[in-house]
């Protein structure tokens, strides 16, 4: 079938929108984390009562627990599933660990491909090959091809047709052309691939209007099928510059305190609030750490395990490193802006999945973040560009990845695991970890809570892995010899090609090395030269806990599930509070 659409969408009600989506299709949602999420067209879908659908999408998140409760999915295919700083999303847990719903998990760089195939009127797109992970075993539309020219072996992914892509956008025009600011994830590669594109709006404009809007990407009118207007029709996800995300409803709604999701995610009728409205539009030079500073925070304090982490991975960085920001890493992202704010001012540092690109370093907030991000970007991305202009030409140095479980080899699992009961563990997925292992110059993985369960001799499911490891291969393939790194709220490993695994370089302060022994799984090994790790300075320290993360949100990695309620709801109180002085300040 021909992906060719009419030059005039549309304009329809919403209830329209959603009778265009049929069972038994293969859906897309776009957007990302929690930004620019079609929420409402999602309540309107799984409210008709929807069902079968293959859910197609680069994430799950929100989107993917809402269909799957309302028992509208009856396949997946995807690159990770987690609700950010909120976990592991339940219904997904649920339905993968049961085996009830078929999931296929795609590294990211096939995904896009199988999108650019379809997008192109193609049969295949080739594919750098996630070398050293077992990933291709999880995603059957990647065979393998061996150039006879070079004797390089590559994937060839198949063309991956959408039926139907669900969208939420700030603005469109009554010609349908549908303005897309800041970071845009995958939205133009599967709106390439999609049979029809579905839109929700903020506010339909004259014709011509867009161009007046600055930076900004524009989906023509070609490219889409129908448009409603629905304000606030992302809530309590963002929409900037119209709404700022609204962490705490976000937190209720998860947490059951409103029914159902279908209910629950019904958008109250004085949402979003006017200070999320205004925080949409704060100018990032308005946005100061003072107003997020806590007088229960004991500036004088030693050293905390997050602080002492956060500090040497930003020793790793410095004024010639690229540092991308995953999908959910609060320690690196503090990490990066540290090293930019202190000793590493040139640091180019990506966030939002490299979509907002060179950022300044600013303070870490809920609310804020995406505001001041999105204005102190040089450039704003989708995760086609970032594979394609970065990643895949070796361009950066530095991702620093959170794994649930590492062997000595270096190797991490974050797809499931075997609880002590005999019984499985759905993890979120490893998004792009199997194809960034090799890209990156230097693949740095981290664990906060270092234990024979987390630190193994070998992973379950090899999600992840540095594949091409000596300088010469790594040439070789196109990359710049790097590092193979571990840091653990213990120690620090870095791999030895001569042993073949990590080996320990530095110890954490006043952590002996026989507790290192007794709480990894597999032999360690202690460099001749290891030493313990130098303390952060005062002054990184006075950074780091005034001006970088003054709300600690970097604490969230570090604590159980019994605590992280009462942390969460301690960050979120004083988010807002702090949001809302700046707002009255601007």
């Amino acid at each position: 079938m021909s992906l060719v659409k009419s030059n005039r969408p549309t304009i329809e009600t919403l209830e329209a929108l959603a009778g265009r989506v049929a069972s038994g299709t293969r859906l897309s949602v776009g957007g990302h984390h929690f930004a620019r999420l079609p929420v409402a067209l999602l309540r309107e879908i799984a409210r008709r009562g929807v069902d079968k659908l293959n859910y197609f999408a680069w994430a799950g998140g929100l989107p993917l627990e809402l269909l799957l409760e309302a028992g509208a999915v009856a396949s997946i295919d995807i690159c990770f599933s987690s609700l950010d700083i909120f976990g592991l999303a339940p219904k997904f847990r649920e339905v993968a660990e049961a085996r009830s719903i078929p999931v296929n998990d795609w590294p990211a760089l096939s995904m896009i491909q199988g999108l650019r195939a379809a997008q192109q009127n193609l049969p295949f797109m080739p594919v750098q090959l996630p070398e050293g992970s077992t990933m291709l075993e999880q995603c059957p539309a990647v065979r393998f091809h061996r150039d006879e020219r070079t004797g390089r072996v590559v994937g060839l992914v198949e063309a991956q047709t959408i039926d139907t892509l669900l969208l939420h956008a700030p603005r469109a025009d009554s010609a349908g052309n549908v303005e897309i600011p800041g970071a845009r994830a995958l939205d133009l590669a599967m709106a390439g691939a999609a049979r029809q594109v579905l839109v929700t709006v903020e506010e339909i404009v004259p014709a011509g209007t867009l161009a007046q809007g600055g930076r900004q990407t524009i989906l023509t009118r070609n490219l889409v099928t129908a448009i409603a207007q629905v304000p606030g029709g992302a809530y309590p996800a963002s929409c900037l510059p119209f709404y700022a995300t609204d962490y705490g409803r976000i937190r209720d709604v998860l947490d059951g305190r409103h029914g159902s999701l279908v209910e629950a995610l019904e958008r109250p009728r004085q949402a979003p609030s006017d200070l999320l409205r205004r925080a949409a539009k704060v100018p990032a030079e308005a946005i100061s750490a003072m107003a997020f500073r806590s007088d229960a925070v004991d500036r004088d304090a030693p050293a905390s395990i997050d602080e002492l982490m956060v500090a040497r991975i930003a020793r790793m960085l410095d004024n010639e490193s690229f540092a991308s920001a995953g999908a959910v890493s609060p320690l690196g992202n503090v990490a990066y802006r540290l090293a930019k704010a202190t000793y590493a001012p040139d640091l180019f540092i990506s966030t939002f999945s490299c979509g907002h690109v060179d950022i300044a370093p600013g303070t870490m907030t809920l609310s804020l973040l995406e505001t001041m991000d999105a204005q102190t970007a040089v450039a704003h991305c989708g995760g086609d560009d970032t594979y394609s202009t970065y990643y895949q030409a070796g361009f950066v140095t530095h991702e620093i990845i959170g794994a649930a479980q590492v062997d000595a080899r270096g190797r991490t699992n974050n797809l499931e695991l075997t609880k002590p009961s005999g019984g499985r563990l759905r993890l979120p997925g490893q998004g792009g970890m199997s194809d960034v292992a090799n890209m990156h110059r230097n693949y740095v993985v981290y664990a906060p809570r270092h234990g024979r369960a987390a630190l193994v001799e070998s992973v379950e499911t090899v999600s992840s892995a540095r594949g091409i490891i000596s300088a010469d291969d790594r040439r070789r393939a196109g990359y710049q010899p790097g590092d193979v790194w571990l840091v653990t709220n213990l120690c620090v490993f870095r791999f030895d090609e001569a042993h073949g695994q990590l080996v320990v370089v530095e110890t954490m302060p006043e952590v002996s090395r026989e507790t290192i022994l007794a709480e990894t799984g597999f032999k360690v090994i202690f460099a001749v030269d290891c030493k313990p790790m130098e303390l952060p300075t005062a002054q990184e320290l006075k950074v780091l806990r005034e001006d970088i993360d003054p709300l600690g949100i970097r604490r969230l990695e570090f604590v159980g599930a019994r605590d992280r309620g009462a942390l969460l709801d301690e960050i979120l109180e004083r988010d807002r509070q702090g949001t809302a002085r700046v707002v009255a300040a601007a």
